[in-house]
């Protein structure tokens, strides 16, 4: 069994042992236990039971598929369970029984995006616009896992045109930095900059309360990640997140 180098006990620990880094920063929610390990470069933690993930790393991916091991071996985690790690070769085994794994990306800005075309017609919305908020999330991003009635979204906005709801996103901030989730835009309005005019209003209004707004695209998501990129996402980490076997 892996020894781990230093047990890391609450939240202040392991943002202090992370470097206060962005992503650790929203992946930790302020209430709860929460228990961490530093082991030689790395930097894992639990994250108390509840919707999403169960853990996650940061640091050199080796050292944190080790300490994520160590927890499967101690039956601390177990199948169905998902992680968000740093960025594993695909090339060579995770070491891990995994039975799913995605590659993100963690993207973050500290500054408020340029201004868009359509930017003033992003508004907040509210539990009455819930069922047009599924509607457009079934047709538009059937795999979202951002859903009106997610106790994770603090806030919605979107974009209507006329009485339709064809653009949304949650803001699903837990941590010291504002999150954007969720963000989609009717099939049938794409490409007429709703998403550029979404990203920036959701974003300026996010750092109205936070000095670091972030989000997480999918690696093979390029033109996504270009417009996130012109609109000042310009700051990366590269992730994988797995569901153990």
């Amino acid at each position: 069994m892996i020894t781990l180098v230093e047990p890391l006990e609450g939240r202040d620990a392991i943002l202090a042992a992370a470097g206060h880094h962005p992503y650790v920063r929203n992946a930790l929610w302020p209430a709860g236990r929460l228990r961490g390990w530093r082991r030689d470069g790395a930097v894992g933690w639990l994250l108390p039971h509840g919707p999403g993930p169960a853990g996650g790393a940061i640091g050199a991916p080796g050292p944190a598929v080790e300490i994520v091991a160590d927890l499967v071996d101690r039956g601390v985690l177990g199948p169905g369970q998902w992680l968000h790690l740093p960025r594993l070769d695909p090339a060579t085994p995770a070491g891990l029984p995994v039975a799913t794994r995605d590659e993100w990306d963690f993207l973050w800005t500290t500054a408020p995006p340029p201004e868009q075309p359509a930017q003033e017609r992003v508004v907040r919305l509210t539990a009455a616009d819930h069922p047009a908020l599924t509607a457009l999330v079934d047709a538009s991003f059937p795999t979202s896992t951002s859903r009106p009635g997610d106790p994770r979204v603090v806030d919605w906005y979107g974009i209507r045109a006329g009485d339709r709801l064809v653009a949304c996103g949650a803001d699903r901030s837990r941590g010291d930095i504002g999150f954007l989730a969720g963000l989609t835009v009717a099939p049938e309005h794409r490409g007429r900059g709703l998403g550029a005019a979404l990203t920036a209003g959701m974003t300026r209004a996010l750092l109205a309360r936070y000095d670091t707004v972030a989000l997480g695209v999918y690696t093979v998501n390029v033109g996504a990640i270009r417009l996130y990129r012109r609109l000042g996402y310009t700051h990366a980490l590269a992730r994988t997140s797995v569901r153990l076997g």
